[in-house]
């Protein structure tokens, strides 16, 4: 599932054919992805200009003329394709249809963009801008990693009395918006703290650590494009290349690669989900 850094690398990559675009025309080709499109989405969508393109956790937002957001989550598989306008120094021809091309916007100044899911696990909405707050998705959403109120008190304070491992804590989107797996992973191993700990066990200068930590990790995987180990693709259709730089996750067996550290990562299942971890490094 795209994490935090692969939306917000797609958004970049949107933001230069959307941002102040007209939909010429919107194409809906199936009844629904993961629930049912909005009521005449096609409809709506066509002739409305969008005037900002922004990302709330894990999805992205793009605001319309007409009062209304069009909310865009890419799911396991989804990509939006960008075809027929001048992308960087590559110009893209408009590609044949796909059987998994569900949502095609053409704007008026020729671009094509097509939300391509071949598992069908993404999902698209139109609400309310005034009231997007209250969305079903996002009205328990916690604060941005990247923003100025996720910070140590806040983190300290979520922490406190918590009973669950560090990493189901920090996988809670309730208390930090957009993390996944890969990045608490990778984000816990440079903090020295396992992501077996009891969140609120964790004494409070080492909880406060780990806000700079998360958006120093987070930083450097949109810089390098988000992570593609399936399906992730930018917009360009280029992959992402922060998986060449992992330091624990999908690297069990492997050496640490703190200095001096002669222990091999570890995983364990929580929740479902593999922890990759030192057991010596971390505690």
């Amino acid at each position: 599932m795209p994490e935090l850094p692969e939306v917000e690398t797609v958004r970049r990559g949107l933001a230069p054919v959307l941002e102040g675009a007209r939909i010429a025309k919107a194409s809906v080709n199936r009844p629904d992805l993961r629930w049912p499109f909005p009521r005449n989405m096609a409809a709506r969508l066509t002739g409305a200009t969008v005037t900002a393109l922004r990302r709330r956790s894990k999805y992205i937002l793009a605001d319309l003329d007409t009062g209304e957001t069009l909310l865009i989550h890419l799911g396991m598989s989804g990509r939006m394709q960008i075809s027929g306008d001048v992308v960087g120094s590559f110009h893209h021809h408009h590609p044949a249809a796909q059987k998994h091309d569900h949502v095609v916007l053409d704007t008026d100044a020729g671009a094509r963009i097509t939300f391509n899911d071949a598992r069908r696990f993404g999902a698209m909405d139109l609400m309310d801008t005034a009231t997007q707050d209250q969305h079903w998705l996002i009205r328990d959403l916690g604060p941005e990693p990247l923003g100025n109120e996720f910070n140590e008190a806040h983190l300290i304070a979520a922490f406190k009395g918590k009973r669950s491992p560090v990493k189901t804590a920090l996988l809670d989107q309730r208390i930090v918006s957009g993390l996944g797996n890969i990045y608490v992973c990778e984000a816990l191993w440079r903090a020295g703290i396992s992501p077996l700990r009891h969140a609120g066990r964790i004494a409070a200068p080492r909880v406060a650590s780990l806000v700079p930590i998360i958006r120093d990790v987070l930083g450097e995987a949109i810089a390098a494009g988000g992570s593609s180990l399936r399906d992730h693709r930018q917009a360009t259709g280029e992959l992402g290349y922060f998986q060449h730089t992992f330091r624990v996750y999908g690297q069990e067996g492997k050496a640490c690669q703190t200095p001096d550290c002669a222990a091999k990562i570890k995983r364990k299942v929580q929740s479902g989900r593999s922890s990759f971890y030192c057991p010596v490094c971390q505690s």
